[in-house]
């Protein structure tokens, strides 16, 4: 793959960077011709699509640290105090779901501070978008050799041998790979598609955001099979198969079925 597109002077142009600026203006647009359906403020979904942007990737880098501290010493993946301000830490691309759970926090913070836009429709313009911009941004982890799969031997496994993959990433050299960052980008689009087609039979407002979660939480945890990075933390609570993405996975599940069942009472009491 391509780690880095060429280089500008000693500045390398990283592949993963280009597709994620790419992916946040694919996600914009989309937020923002969703929210049109509904009347809402373009410049709006424009000044609240940053403020999820620079969340999501302050949340992805702290939850990958985190999960890297509370690695124990000399495990795979495991991470110190000095690592944390290294060039290689700075390059990862983190891991998504700390993302998308600071993502939303600033969602729900920004809106309560007064934004001029409902939440609940809000939610529902914004998380196709989000799921687009989740699917491009997966193309930049394949490009990148990050959050790479199990060893397979399957007709289209992929198999890494550019060297920048396996300083920055860690990425497994001349060994075919279940190309799983491409079955998150499947995943993800399937996930906009639904998002996409339930919007035009929302029953209550809000439906399509708590749908969301409940979709991509499924995702992740299908996904989660075929992921070999251990830095990403497995074995939690003692079971070998609980990775930090099933962890968060499932709590999106129950965060997305919550919202769902407080959410539609509120309509039926009305």
């Amino acid at each position: 793959m391509h780690p880095v597109l060429f280089d500008i002077g000693s500045f390398p142009l990283g592949t993963y960077g280009l597709l994620l600026a790419i992916a946040f203006f694919a996600g914009t647009a989309l937020a923002k011709r969703q929210a049109k359906l509904d009347n809402l403020n373009p410049a709006g979904i424009t000044d609240l699509a940053i403020a999820v942007l620079i969340a999501a990737i302050v949340g992805s880098k702290l939850l990958m640290i985190l999960v890297g501290l509370f690695t124990p010493a000399g495990q795979e993946g495991a991470m110190t105090l000095r690592e944390i301000f290294t060039l290689s830490t700075l390059r990862a691309g983190g891991a998504i779901h700390g993302g998308i759970i600071a993502a939303t926090a600033t969602f729900f913070w920004k809106l309560r501070k007064g934004q001029g836009l409902p939440l609940r429709t809000t939610g529902d313009a914004l998380v196709p978008g989000v799921a687009l911009g989740q699917a491009i941004g997966r193309l930049g982890c394949f490009s990148a050799g990050c959050c790479y799969g199990t060893e397979t031997h399957v007709s289209w496994a992929a198999t890494f041998t550019n060297p920048l993959a396996q300083a920055f990433s860690g990425t497994p050299l001349g060994i075919p790979l279940h190309p799983v960052q491409l079955y998150n980008t499947l995943a993800n689009l399937i996930v906009m598609t639904i998002l996409l087609v339930a919007r035009g039979k929302r029953r209550f407002q809000g439906q399509v955001f708590s749908l969301y979660f409940l979709v991509e939480g499924l995702g992740r945890v299908i996904t989660e099979t075929w992921r070999g990075d251990v830095d990403r933390g497995m074995g939690w609570l003692g079971w070998a198969w609980l990775s930090t993405g099933r962890v968060t996975g499932i709590a999106f599940m129950m965060l997305g079925l919550g919202l769902w069942l407080f959410w539609g009472r509120q309509k039926e009491s009305k």
